[in-house]
């Protein structure tokens, strides 16, 4: 996922083969506004048996939230990036994606103590073990020293932790794919999408602890995704090559929204169960996230397809007051999502402690996203501050 803030002007430019400083490219409102929205998402979804989850598109489809935010982090990778090695070369934008694999780093492991300190001090406090043990924290109490080396080879991840360190092993991989990607966009999904194939013919995941537990995102499967959005990035006219085909695509992309959507909904409702058969049942599942199943990221395809039919880069509402929370979150996306998760175990905390009414899960939701939006405001002030 992309964590990085889309770039201001300068550096959101567009290799070109000449030397002189490329076109500025457009800044689109789009990344910021679906990336911001995808991380209130994933924080109301870390919220377990949240009622106001039902506002995210988790439960009306195969795919999450998830897909649009690696996505978005590819497409988002190359407008950073791809300037700088336009306008520096590739020694300098290879070493700006290292330094950021290293901030992601950092902030994984922050991340982690702020976490885990978080969860014991409310064991601790409640006397209540089953905090440690529903985040997936007992190896900590029961091996605290193999635990922590784990933790810095990041094969040990608690539950909700699972994002960054699999975004840091997709863009270490960047900075070695960037040059080839500005290149040769096409080629490079394509070798992206033959390890999608393997990874998943021989069922390939990165070792994680305690031994036996694999990566919840498998970097070798979901890097698919990050380099669609990068390929598209780097062509810049994906839009333009599918228009003649609108006419097939469109009718195919709502359809299978809706086979997924009735499929989705089958597994919220009983009384829907009979929409899946047993002989599709036998033939559609398991629809595994872990390895990204195909039917996940065909449903994901069909949304952004759409979305980027309806939505276009000057759409008005993007510039609407009503959107500029979620931009700003879009924006700030490290952060965000670093202080989303810490807060996504303390609505969980007090839903526990007061009780989970619809009353409760509503106003810990709402209490979470104005906090996400005021850390976002505040991070964007202060970096203006630091311009100036």
């Amino acid at each position: 996922m992309e964590f990085a803030t889309v770039p201001t002007r300068a550096a959101a430019e567009p290799a070109v083969a000449a030397p002189r400083r490329a076109a500025k490219r457009p800044r689109d409102l789009r990344l910021d506004f679906f990336r911001g929205l995808a991380l209130w998402f994933i924080f109301l979804d870390h919220i377990p048996d949240n009622v106001v989850s039902w506002v995210t598109v988790r439960n009306y489809g195969f795919s999450d939230a998830t897909e649009i935010f690696v996505f978005i982090s590819g497409y988002a990778a190359v407008i950073a990036y791809g300037g700088v090695l336009a306008e520096r070369g590739a020694v300098v934008a290879v070493a700006r994606v290292v330094r950021r694999v290293w901030q992601l780093y950092v902030a994984h492991l922050l991340l982690f103590l702020a976490f885990t300190v978080q969860i014991a001090w409310v064991s601790l406090r409640t006397g209540r073990q089953s905090y440690l043990e529903s985040m997936d924290l007992l190896g900590l109490v029961d091996d605290p020293a193999r635990t922590l080396i784990e933790t810095a080879l990041l094969k040990f991840r608690p539950v909700n932790l699972d994002v960054l360190p699999f975004y840091i092993v997709v863009l270490a991989s960047f900075a070695v794919a960037l040059p080839l990607v500005r290149r040769w966009p096409w080629r490079v999904l394509a070798a992206s999408a033959f390890l999608y194939l393997l990874a998943r013919r021989f069922d390939w995941n990165l070792p994680g602890y305690p031994d036996g537990k694999a990566w919840y995102f498998d970097p070798l499967t979901w890097q698919l995704v990050f380099y669609i959005g990068a390929a598209f990035a780097a062509d810049g006219r994906v839009g333009e090559r599918l228009r003649p085909y609108a006419k097939i695509l469109v009718p195919a992309s709502i359809a299978y929204l809706l086979f997924a959507l009735l499929v989705a909904l089958s597994w919220h409702f009983n009384a829907l169960a009979f929409l899946v058969p047993d002989w599709l049942g036998r033939i559609i599942y398991p629809i595994d996230k872990t390895m990204l199943d195909p039917l996940r990221l065909a449903h994901f395809l069909a949304l952004a397809y759409l979305a980027q039919i309806v939505i276009p880069p000057d759409a008005r509402f993007l510039r609407w007051r009503a959107a500029e929370p979620v931009r700003r979150c879009g924006e700030q996306s490290l952060l965000v999502f670093c202080i989303g998760t810490f807060l996504s175990f303390t609505a969980y905390v007090v839903l526990s402690e007061l009780g989970s009414t619809r009353l409760t899960q509503l106003a810990v939701s709402a209490t979470g996203i104005a906090l996400l939006v005021a850390v976002a405001g505040i991070a964007g002030w202060y970096k203006k501050m630091q311009k100036t």
